[in-house]
């Protein structure tokens, strides 16, 4: 009888073995394999171009105030496009914003063209009628998200937030990201 049972044991194993984990069961996730890692992004409905756009000029003057952003806009060092830092740094914990105008690369690329880094986590958000991803380094200490908008094809906005100390979590910083992204987006539609 001991024999049959393993026997039935080992061979259940070997069925096991050989069919894989490919059995879905409702409500599990199944685990991510190579051609599902790259994030599926929404369908872009309208082109807004960033030609000859000013970052600085993205944000209203009440959406400015939401923000709690304190300072008057600035030039910042640019990375791939004319870029714009909005200070929030009144009270703790402090931070900035920063919006950037990339004419340059479609938001493709971050995925898996130059801009694309392995040592990144991606995740799409939604940015009604665009494309959108978050963009960030997973590891501890002090950290920073970006929020990358597909605008026009070749075209990206980069909106990141960059804490001064550990305040915040990832989501909060990459939740942060995508609100400053949508109201830039909101302020470019009424410029085009």
């Amino acid at each position: 009888m001991a024999a049959k049972a393993e026997a039935a044991a080992a061979g259940l194993l070997a069925m096991i073995t050989l069919g894989g984990c490919t059995t879905s069961v409702a409500g599990v996730a199944d685990p991510p394999s190579s051609a599902s890692a790259v994030p599926r992004l929404a369908a872009r409905t309208k082109d807004l171009s960033l030609q000859g756009v000013d970052p600085c000029t993205l944000l209203t003057a009440p959406q400015l105030t939401e923000l709690k952003e304190n300072g008057a806009p600035r030039q910042a060092p640019q990375r791939d496009g004319p870029t714009c830092a909005f200070d929030v740094d009144a009270t703790a914990p402090s931070y900035t914003y920063y919006l950037e105008t990339v004419t340059t690369a479609d938001i493709e690329d971050w995925l898996s063209g130059g801009h694309h880094k392995t040592s990144m986590t991606q995740q799409p958000v939604s940015v009604p009628g665009f494309p959108a991803l978050v963009n960030f380094a997973p590891s501890n200490g002090i950290q920073d998200c970006e929020a990358l908008v597909g605008v026009a094809p070749g075209q990206t906005l980069r909106a990141e937030t960059a804490p001064d100390d550990s305040s915040f979590s990832q989501q909060q910083l990459c939740d942060m990201a995508t609100n400053v992204a949508k109201m830039a987006v909101q302020t470019l539609e009424t410029l085009r």
